[in-house]
């Protein structure tokens, strides 16, 4: 191939390590020229711990190296620029401005960048991103794979299994090298340069990125003690009637449930539900978007998908409150700002369905306690759908009333009590109320074991007040000393035991 003379190369193409294979294979040659500012730019994101960084300037080291084996004149030129923190939208517009003003011409991979050099009049030698069929992960990606786990100097390993029910298993015994994982790192970025994925996240020493299907997590150093990156992806894809739910469930998600707290333990099948759940409303012919980080969901072009990385929750706030959906998914809800927009929506009239971490169901609900008042919890909450193994587990309906909280005996200590019922069976299984400055949550079962523990204490002391007694479970074991056990104490044993089987208790005596 023939080219020009001087070239000068932007970000996309030191980041994709274009430049230097371009110079071994022997397709270039000429004068490179490179703006000081391309270096501070790859200078900066590997001070912050970035991976893009790295790439950058152990390439702008490989053309220095190929410039003195003789494969190229590099020359790094001052391009005026002095501001202290540079973007790679400034680098750029500098290197389209350094090309112009010297009468060279740009190499990119970007096609915006190519356009805009075509509208200025710049020469441009734009090259289409080149990308593998398959990443070379992906042929350990099979059926029952749930996330690759890749790290600088161990073996591959994978969790295989379902939600709930999987195993870490050794795929490779082959030591990763941090060459290798750099590599796979510009891999991944190649494939989201040419439009197959995004950067959702980067902060210095990590990176989020959702590529296809997959779900990628990338860290560094100093976060971390050597390169690092989890792959994940879905191993299924549900409807909402995979899961069987119950008809009075299925009327609820229809017709009442607007305030809805998907919980669950990591990995256990939080996401996908919420996934079915959106699909199923779309379906039924309601607006829904989602709010996500990163946008891992895979749903159809009706539902609209947010990413929580690309807007301040200000705007994210706005654009869903302008736009009206009847339902947004919030996943996952993480720290003060991400349960306030929940919040604010809720209140604005919008459907919501949040998706949080919780080890049990009532874990959800406490988790907005100490961010809003107790009496508007059930007007933002009112059904909470526990994930486990990737099943319902457990369906909580929220409630607020007013009475005497369960354990209390004085009548002028009733207050307004959030009740919070299995919602299959009705039964109350906790009680929300204030006591003095602290909301407590209430296991009820639990108070109700304790004060029917009392009562049959109560009962078998006053009718035989020398007797020791020992409750389990349902069943009271008195023991009597047998020289006290007369054909009178007999007549009181025996109308006990009547009294007790009416509680549903059974009474064994024994003589001591």
């Amino acid at each position: 191939m023939a080219f020009e003379d001087v070239y000068v190369p932007d970000t996309s193409v030191i980041i994709e390590r274009t430049l230097s294979r371009l110079l071994e294979e022997g397709k270039l040659r000429g004068r490179i020229v490179i703006p000081r500012i391309l270096i501070k730019f790859f200078d900066q994101k590997a001070v912050e711990g970035s991976a893009i960084g790295m790439l950058g300037l152990q390439e702008l080291a490989r053309i220095r190296d190929l410039a003195e084996r003789g494969l190229a004149i590099v020359e790094v030129i001052d391009d005026g620029v002095r501001e202290r923190a540079v973007d790679q939208r400034l680098v750029d517009l500098i290197v389209r401005e350094v090309a112009s003003k010297i009468g060279g011409k740009v190499i990119t991979h970007n096609e915006l960048q190519m356009l805009a050099c075509k509208a200025f009049g710049i020469d441009v030698l734009y090259l289409k991103p080149r990308i593998e069929e398959r990443l070379w992960f992906e042929k350990y990606m099979d059926s029952e794979t749930l996330s690759l786990h890749l790290k600088e100097g161990a073996p591959i390993r994978a969790k295989k299994g379902k939600p709930g029910a999987w195993e870490l298993v050794t795929v490779d015994n082959r030591i990763l090298s941090r060459e290798e994982l750099e590599l796979l790192i510009e891999d991944i970025l190649s494939y989201v340069k040419a439009g197959n994925g995004s950067i959702e996240v980067e902060r210095p020493g990590s990176m989020i990125v959702q590529l296809k299907d997959y779900r990628i997590v990338i860290v560094m150093p100093p976060i971390g003690n050597g390169y690092e990156i989890t792959i994940a992806k879905p191993i299924v894809k549900l409807r909402l009637e995979d899961y069987n739910l119950p008809e009075k469930l299925i009327r609820r998600l229809e017709e009442r449930a607007e305030g809805i707290l998907i919980a669950g333990a990591p990995g256990m099948g939080k996401t996908t539900f919420a996934q079915a759940l959106a699909e199923y409303y779309s379906r039924k012919g309601k607006i829904v978007k989602t709010i996500e980080a990163p946008r891992d969901m895979r749903l159809p072009p009706t539902i609209s998908q947010y990413s929580k990385a690309f807007a301040s929750p200000g705007e994210l706030h706005d654009i869903l409150l302008l736009s009206r959906p009847d339902y947004t998914v919030f996943d996952e809800m993480r720290n003060d700002e991400d349960f306030k927009i929940y919040i604010d929506l809720r209140l604005a009239g919008i459907g919501m369905i949040g998706v949080v971490h919780a080890t049990s169901p009532i874990d959800a609900i406490q988790r907005f306690l100490n961010r809003v008042d107790l009496g508007m919890v059930p007007s933002i909450i009112d059904t909470v759908i526990f994930i486990d193994r990737g099943r319902v587990a457990k369906v909580y309906d929220i409630s607020m009333t007013v009475k005497l909280p369960t354990g209390l005996r004085e009548a002028e200590l009733a207050r307004p009590v959030v009740e919070v019922r299995d919602f299959l069976t009705g039964e109350l299984e906790y009680e929300i109320y204030t006591f003095g400055e602290q909301t407590v949550v209430v296991p009820v079962k639990k108070i109700q074991k304790d004060v029917i523990k009392e009562r049959i204490l109560d009962i078998v002391k006053k009718a035989l007040p020398y007797a020791d007694v020992e409750i389990e479970g349902q069943h009271v074991i008195l023991s009597v000393p047998r020289m006290l056990y007369t054909s009178a104490i007999n007549k009181k044993v025996r109308k006990l035991r009547r009294r007790l089987e009416k509680l549903g208790f059974e009474m064994e005596v024994k003589l001591v």
